[in-house]
């Protein structure tokens, strides 16, 4: 009853540094210059555009969220520590992903397969083409993507943080629909627990599925960053854009997609 589940999310699942550092090393890679405008499609807490806007004084960001709710949450516990200045480079907004408008950003980005909401070929096609048309001309399209045989499975995780224990759960997986649910759930050392804490009604989709909706919407490539390991073989959040991929039973990727 005493747990902010938005301030547990953004502790156990989000890393925002890496997240940004990533976009601006990837960006300069591919396009030889410097990201300016970042938009934060299904932004939550706009906790990554948040940080966007403290790295650099000349970052100008855009947080987009149909959730006023959430939105609300992050303007009073993130944007309020951003410094006055910080806080002018940043706008929240309420509104849909595939219609909002907003001045050309640099990169979009949609994190936390958070796009997998639309579990239709032409709703995902409609949102992927609603990016294309709002990037800079030589802008980048960043989303996050897992798979492996894995990720079919139903199981659950348990990762234990600072006072909690965060637990993923894929609860179903049907195979001619894709259709896909998951719940994250927290566990605290007094033996209370704050059950499905999030719910996700999801399709999941695979690698060369996205990358045919990228092309057909008009982006002229896609790049995958394959999350290489340490020497025990553990994930260790370094991303190296590959042209194939491990066939691990459990992998993470970005996939950069070219205006």
């Amino acid at each position: 009853e005493q747990a902010d589940p938005h301030l547990l999310y953004e502790k156990s699942v989000q890393n925002v540094d890496a997240e940004v550092e990533f976009l601006g090393m990837a960006f300069s890679q591919i396009r030889r210059r410097k990201p300016v405008v970042f938009r934060e499609d299904f932004c939550g807490t706009a906790a990554a555009a948040c940080r966007w806007v403290e790295v650099n004084r000349r970052h100008r960001a855009f947080a987009i969220d149909i959730d006023a709710d959430v939105l609300e949450w992050g303007r009073r516990n993130n944007l309020s520590k951003l410094k006055p200045a910080q806080k002018k480079r940043l706008e929240l907004v309420c509104d849909d992903v595939r219609s909002v408008k907003t001045p050309a950003p640099d990169i979009i980005g949609a994190f936390n397969f958070s796009y997998w909401y639309f579990k239709e070929r032409g709703v995902l096609l409609d949102y992927f083409r609603s990016v294309h048309r709002a990037l800079a001309d030589d802008g980048l399209f960043f989303l996050d993507v897992f798979g492996g045989s894995e990720a079919y499975t139903e199981c659950r995780e348990k990762t234990k943080g600072d006072g909690f224990t965060y637990v993923w759960e894929q609860k179903s997986y049907e195979p001619i629909s894709g259709a896909y649910r998951c719940y994250i759930h927290f566990k605290f050392p007094d033996g209370s627990r704050l059950k499905r804490a999030f719910t996700y009604d999801w399709r999941l989709w695979t690698l060369p599925e996205l990358r045919d909706l990228l092309s057909e919407a008009g982006f002229s490539a896609s790049h995958v960053y394959w999350e290489g390991e340490d020497d025990d073989g553990e994930p260790n959040g370094e991303y190296t854009r590959v042209r194939k991929g491990d066939n691990d039973p459990a992998w993470i990727a970005y996939l950069v997609a070219e205006k």
